[in-house]
């Protein structure tokens, strides 16, 4: 019960339902589990505290001298949303110092930026419940200083809102998952900066360390994050590589963490002379999706690096739970977007489909 299974299998689907409902669950859930867990917390004063804090308020207090953003652990929420925030952070406080709190991996993606430092707070997202608490718990000790201020956007580091990290006037707290209205999370979180700190026009962004030597036309990933759900099934990644391949056009494919994902990028791409495999860090490759012509992939991390970098994309959606999340997660930014729902999981309507979304940005 205790394992990382739990989160994968009782947590994370209370999450991604984007249901209000849901949402209530969880926190009856999690607060019994956390007061079990932990002799300090009180279910019942977990609870209370999480309904003040949820319910957005207008920041009226002097500019902090630091202001933690703290990461939502995941690369491509950490693009979507934490960046969003953090653009917000500069704006509204030109003087504050920005700490990106979190793990040095998601960090790199804004390693460029001077306003941007980095505040580590490691998270173990395969560890048991106790070691993921005790990464929540340690949190405090970083983020509880005097005249600052921490923006929490739903983070995994304190379970999405549960955990005491500082003084609740210090504490600014974005739900993402019970809003009634419309929209991606990128353009809800915007939308909460802009009603509790006035900070408007807000954006996603990255500013990875800039790679040497020419840069591909076309940049690709097949990583799924886990989730074979995602996928669709063989010989579709083979044969969008080929489609990509024909075009002529230098093309990157990121062979991920290694393991099967990695396999599946080597079959994808054995035997196509213009198209090479990366092997690496994910922050430079961010910034070889920043700076090619075409970004194409599942839902993962690289669509949101390819939308907040003005990179036109093609992004496919596999394997949704619901219509709330496929709308929630849509790339936004200044790029220009071609979405497939992949209902079907028929590898020939999909290519179909991504054939049609190539023609459309004429590739």
């Amino acid at each position: 019960m205790f394992a990382s299974t739990w989160f994968t299998e009782v947590i994370e689907p209370l999450a991604d339902s984007f249901d209000p409902a849901a949402v209530d669950k969880y926190v009856e859930l999690f607060t019994d589990v956390l007061a079990r867990a932990c002799p300090e917390y009180d279910a019942r004063a977990l609870r209370e505290r999480y309904e003040r804090v949820r319910r957005p308020r207008l920041f009226s207090g002097p500019e902090p001298e630091r202001v933690f953003v703290l990461s939502r652990v995941t690369l491509g929420a950490d693009v979507a949303i934490t960046s969003v925030a953090l653009d917000a952070m500069k704006r509204r406080f030109p003087r504050a110092r920005i700490c990106f709190t979190g793990s040095r991996k998601a960090w790199e993606l804004f390693a460029a930026d001077p306003r941007i430092e980095h505040c580590p707070a490691p998270y173990d997202r395969s560890g048991s419940l106790y070691e993921r608490l005790a990464c929540s718990r340690a949190l405090a000790r970083i983020v509880d200083q005097p005249n600052s201020i921490v923006i929490d956007p739903d983070s995994r580091l304190t379970q999405l809102g549960l955990v005491p990290v500082c003084a609740e006037e210090r504490y600014f707290f974005f739900e993402s998952r019970g809003l009634a209205e419309r929209g991606s999370l990128t353009e809800l979180v915007a939308a909460w900066l802009e009603t509790t700190f006035r900070a408007a026009g807000a954006r996603p962004y990255l500013a990875p360390e800039q790679p040497p030597g020419p840069a591909y036309d076309i940049t690709v990933s097949l990583g799924v994050g886990g989730n074979l759900n995602k996928r669709i099934r063989d010989p579709f990644e083979r044969r969008l590589v080929e489609i990509l391949a024909a075009t002529g056009r230098s093309i990157l494919i990121d062979a991920g963490v290694g393991g099967e994902e990695a396999e599946r990028v080597q079959r994808a791409a054995a035997g196509l002379a213009n198209v090479q495999c990366w092997h690496g860090a994910f922050a430079p490759f961010a910034a070889e999706i920043a700076r090619s012509k075409l970004y194409v992939g599942y839902d993962s991390a690289g669509q949101h690096v390819a939308a907040a970098s003005g990179t036109p994309l093609v992004a496919i959606f596999a394997g949704f739970p619901n219509e709330r999340f496929f709308e929630r997660w849509r790339p936004k930014g200044s790029a220009r977007v071609e979405v497939i729902r992949a209902d079907s999981p028929d590898p020939d309507e999909v290519l179909a489909a991504v054939r049609m979304a190539l023609a459309r940005l004429a590739v």
